[in-house]
């Protein structure tokens, strides 16, 4: 690997310099220092003129709360396009000002350039949507109101980074949290360590803290404490430059940082002047080391670790990227639940909410510069993504999750650029940041995935595979592994899966026939005589539990295998896919877009969560047909290691887990099903002899419908208060038609109003039916008329609902 330095240090420098600038290392522990959130009540006003003085003579100013997008919705919609454009954002804040005091405002990340304004005064600005910076507000503020302004602008422009040709949406808005914080002018920062020697028995913590308007009395002292806030080791130095280096050596009886046990110690960073502590910072530690094998496993504290992923974007159904605080926790903690250990952030750095679950619940972390598609750029474009990488780099260095730093997916792709795509532009550029990257962090390893000509200048790679999905089967896995394992220094395997569409179902599955041309999208050593399952598959949950089970039983008995990383763990929204099931929707995901989780959820857990369970496949598949007399292969995906299935209180024996066995790890059963309702039950027993257990009910039968004849509405109260409007298609006998995939359409013509524009199963105008059946929830909004709702298509010019 080439590691030659391509700049002076100087440039270096400078990098560091910027990143730091804009950034705010450590959680605040004193109380000389205050953070406080401002995301209530700020007007907004969506107009794209760059003149602050013509924005705050403009009317139609609304209130809104951050975070906020402009794109939440109208990304989502079934009109082409989504806004990319300016708007404006303006609150008005008490500050009671005092001497020797720093003030700032601290912004997690604003979509996608922004300008800050204080009483009239431009006081900032910053390019790069996902990444946070500080804005020193000091000189523009009064004692009393202050007026903040903020422009933020999603528009297009191939100078910055991703590409505007990839495959989802750059939000608009101020996305992310707000926050007024204020600090003594005398003042530390840049709270910056490392662990580099780690063993069971003991560990070195060393690091650098910058001090600010230091004296000669000034002193630092550093502390490391335990999650009882027992104090580990202490030490003091004298402020003899502006920054401060400490190290302590042989720290003995630590608790090692891992993806099963993730232990955090704080450290805690005092700076004394005449005797009197002025001013503290702290920030979490953890002791962990990790090692990825030549050509072989990886390694975490010695020991091999299967990496096990997924991949996140940051999005949610109804706010698009401006989600909660408890929204990015709550995406980590179902990551976790599935069992996984490492998560990609695709295509960007996240939310701080995001890197501090990682920390906390124990997932590896590939963090992402946003440099995804689009070649290399010009001059300010090269610029504006070395300032990125060193910022990303500089504002997450502390986080003991992180052990990658991807310097892109995809690059070559679709150049903005005249010949940005050329081969010598993209290995000079790749590898100038490469080195960039390893010198801000000697400690992590870089990598990118699909650009086979950089897969020698980075640490690790990740070619692209997708068996059974873009071409091939994923019956070929093994044999696309086994060529990369022997090929790439450091492969680790990111993306994989397919698209699966909630509800719709098949008895056959397709296994793949015929000749595929890759088209782009994969290599030769996964194409076999079997079609493009992307484009003529069903999109069945089914077809895609089986894909996922076939990858993971490669993988777990795999013993030199890093790891995969499936592709994505939740649907996300893109502007490339408006004729998907959901239109735009990339519904590869394991759970939909408001996190409910699909039976591809549990193929995961089954394989990788220690917590006991199980489950049927499949809720969302409760009506079924077939000839009499033919069985049914019935699946269940359970951790437990044995399990016995009943059928209308019949025993059909236990299944031994054995994870070399297809389908289900050995747990299925070939099933008789009577004509009507029938009864299925699981039990699990642990080793320790505990029962755990799911029970389904089918409604089988033996006669196939015939082809639709009408669309019938029907509905149900939910437990908020709205009503889920269902669509059944029916045959000439009324028998619904489970092989009926068409589009439809809701409309609500009065009294409520549709959940649209969701990008979930019940949440859009516009979806394809799954076995024949498509809901939508409905909102009542009016009480002195009835819902009246309707559902149409091509095929079918009207059936109509009323509610009263």
């Amino acid at each position: 690997m080439n590691r030659k330095n391509s700049r002076p240090n100087i440039l270096l420098l400078f990098f560091v310099l910027i990143a730091l600038g804009g950034n705010i290392f450590a959680n605040t522990v004193d109380a000389s220092r205050t953070k406080t959130k401002i995301n209530s009540n700020w007007l907004y006003l969506e107009n794209n003129t760059k003149n602050i003085s013509t924005a705050l003579d403009e009317s139609g100013w609304e209130t809104i709360d951050l975070p906020h997008s402009w794109n939440s919705l109208d990304a989502t919609d079934l009109t082409p396009g989504y806004r990319r454009s300016g708007s404006w954002y303006k609150k008005t804040i008490n500050i009671s000002t005092s001497e020797n005091t720093i003030y700032e405002l601290y912004f997690e990340g604003v979509n996608i350039t922004s300008e800050i304004y204080v009483n009239n005064i431009k006081v900032g600005n910053h390019i790069g949507g996902y990444i946070g910076f500080t804005v020193d507000i000091s000189e523009a503020i009064q004692n009393g109101k202050n007026e903040i302004v903020i422009r933020a602008d999603n528009s297009f422009n191939p100078e910055i980074i991703p590409s505007q040709k990839s495959d989802f949406f750059i939000f608009g808005g101020i996305t992310r949290d707000v926050y007024l914080q204020t600090k003594p002018t005398t003042h530390l920062k840049n709270l910056k360590y490392t662990t580099p020697k780690v063993s069971q028995k003991r560990a070195t913590l060393r690091g650098s803290v910058a001090v600010v308007n230091a004296n000669s009395s000034s002193k630092v002292q550093v502390s490391l404490r335990n999650k009882n806030g027992k104090t580990v080791a202490k030490k003091r130095y004298f402020v003899k430059n502006k920054t401060v280096k400490f190290d302590f050596q042989h720290l003995k009886n630590l608790k090692l940082w891992d993806t099963e046990n993730p232990n955090l110690y704080r450290i805690e960073v005092s700076l004394f002047s005449n005797n009197q502590k002025v001013d503290q910072i702290a920030d979490n530690v953890g002791f962990r080391w990790f090692e990825f094998k030549e050509f072989g496993a990886f390694y975490l504290n010695g020991k091999r670790l299967l990496l096990r992923g997924t991949h996140r974007h940051e999005e949610h159904a109804g706010v698009g990227a401006a989600m909660s605080n408890a929204q990015h926790r709550a995406d980590m903690e179902l990551i976790k639940e599935m069992g996984a250990n490492f998560v990609r952030l695709a295509h960007y750095p996240q939310d701080p909410e995001v890197y501090k679950a990682c920390d906390e619940l124990g997932l590896l972390v590939w963090d992402e510069l946003p440099w995804c598609r689009g070649g290399v750029g010009n001059t300010n474009w090269q610029e504006n993504t070395k300032k990125m990488l060193a910022e990303i780099i500089t504002q997450n260095y502390n986080h003991p999750s992180i052990i990658i730093w991807s310097l892109g997916n995809e690059m070559y792709w679709l150049p903005d650029f005249v010949e940005g795509d050329k081969k010598e532009k993209m290995i000079a550029f790749l590898s100038e940041i490469n080195d960039l990257a390893h010198q801000l962090d000697p400690t992590r390893k870089t990598a990118i995935r699909k650009y086979y000509d950089g897969a020698d200048i980075v640490d690790v790679f990740s070619p692209s595979i997708w068996s059974g999905w873009y071409s091939g089967s994923y019956k070929s896995y093994q044999k696309a592994i086994n060529l990369y394992k022997e090929k790439y220094k450091s492969f680790l395997h990111a993306e994989y899966g397919g698209s699966s569409h909630v509800g719709r179902h098949t008895e056959n599955p397709i296994t793949g026939e015929g000749k595929i041309n890759s088209d782009g999208w994969e290599e030769a050593i996964v194409q076999t005589d079997v079609k493009n399952i992307a484009q003529i598959g069903d999109w069945s949950e089914n077809y895609i539990v089986d894909l996922f089970d076939w990858h993971l039983r490669i993988s777990e008995n795999d013993p030199t295998f890093v790891g995969n990383v499936q592709w994505a763990f939740k649907d996300f929204g893109t502007p490339l896919r408006p004729e998907n099931a959901i239109p735009y929707m990339n519904q590869k995901g394991l759970v939909d877009r408001a996190g409910n989780k699909k039976d591809a959820f549990y193929v995961f857990k089954s394989y990788w969560s220690k917590t006991p369970f199980v489950y049927i496949e499949s809720r969302s598949w409760t009506t079924r047909q077939g000839p009499k007399g033919r069985t049914r292969n019935i699946n269940v995906f359970s951790n437990c290691p044995s399990v016995e299935l009943f059928v209308n209180g019949i025993s059909l024996g236990v299944r031994k887990k054995d994870l070399t066995a297809f389908p289900a790890s050995g747990l299925n059963w070939d099933v008789h099903f009577k004509a009507g309702k029938n009864v299925l039950k699981a039990i699990g027993k642990t080793t320790a002899g505990k029962i755990y257990q799911d029970e389904l009910e089918v409604d089988y039968r033996f006669q196939k419908n015939s082809k639709a004849r009408s669309l019938e509405l029907s509905y149900e109260q939910m437990k908020n208060g709205n009503y889920l409007v269902t669509a059944i298609a029916k045959d000439a006998e009324g028998l619904r038609c489970l092989d009926y995939e068409k589009r439809v359409y809701f409309q609500c013509l009065t009294g409520g109003e549709t959940v649209k524009n969701m990008g979930t199963p019940t949440g859009s105008e516009s979806i394809e039916m799954a076995n024949g059946k498509a809901s939508i929830e409905v909102i009542r909004t009016s009480t002195k008329e009835p819902i009246v709702m309707m559902v149409l298509n091509q095929s079918f010019k009207g059936t109509y609902l009323t509610i009263d």
